[in-house]
């Protein structure tokens, strides 16, 4: 003797009853859930243009990264966007202010760029009440970050 096999049916709608509420509501819950989450998403602030602490230049981004507001290793990187034939010979390095007084600008040293990135460090003497910028001069031309304030 020989069993047939179960027919297969196409789905359809569940059956009406206590299960079919249930299967509705959860939905709804999901749908309502997504809503949520695209709303706060439309509603979240852009992000920044630049990251702190940097400045865009017309073919390039000059950034100073360190712990602002403290004593520590400060680095300052200067990277080209668009490939240019040749390297450039800049100097690198910060500038600090307070509420009273803008110092000069203390260098790191002075480098040609790889592959048009330099990235030059040393150690900064920092107060907490100040703020410090990246700076780079190159051609007698002085070009600065934003200012960063702990």
């Amino acid at each position: 003797m020989t069993v047939p096999a179960p027919r297969r049916t196409a789905p359809g709608p569940p059956p009406p009853g206590p299960g079919r509420r249930h299967r509705a509501g959860r939905t709804a819950a999901a749908v309502g859930v997504l809503a949520l989450l695209a709303a706060t998403a439309a509603a979240a602030p852009a992000a920044p243009d630049a990251p702190t602490g940097c400045g865009v230049l017309v073919r390039g981004r000059l950034c100073l990264r360190g712990p602002v507001g403290a004593p520590g290793r400060y680095t300052a990187v200067y990277r080209r966007d668009e490939p240019m034939p040749g390297e450039l010979t800049v100097r690198l390095g910060y500038q600090r202010k307070n509420s009273r007084i803008t110092a000069f600008p203390g260098w790191f040293g002075t480098g040609r760029t790889q592959g048009g990135t330099l990235r030059l460090s040393g150690r900064v003497e920092m107060l907490p009440d100040e703020c410090i910028r990246g700076v780079m001069e190159h051609t007698a031309t002085l070009f600065v970050t934003k200012w960063s304030c702990g």
